[in-house]
């Protein structure tokens, strides 16, 4: 089965990027030992800092499933309750 690529991209709040960011990047250690965890990027764009995204990279869907079902997860689901404007999430396959 071929490796799952994530692309994740949150939009703070305009007051909330400081508190989106901090909360982003605890997920970063305890997500990056998770296992089927191949790689955890996260990015803030340089133009619009109030825009992030996470390039992930899993063994598999299954093991990715099992980390967005983590209490670390739903930690930061309360924590930036409110914090967040716009979330997308695409599960995209390596084709060349």
């Amino acid at each position: 089965m071929p490796k799952l690529t994530i692309v994740a991209n949150i939009h703070a709040n305009a007051d909330k990027i400081e508190l989106v960011k901090a909360e982003l990047l605890k997920l970063l250690p305890i997500t990056r030992a998770e296992e089927g965890c191949i790689s955890y990027d996260l990015h803030q764009d340089n133009e619009n800092p109030a825009h992030f995204t996470f390039f992930e990279n899993w063994e598999s869907r299954e093991l990715w499933q099992t980390h967005m079902n983590a209490p670390h997860l739903a930690a930061y689901m309360a924590a930036t309750d409110g914090a967040v404007a716009e979330f997308t999430l695409n599960e995209m396959t390596n084709i060349g």
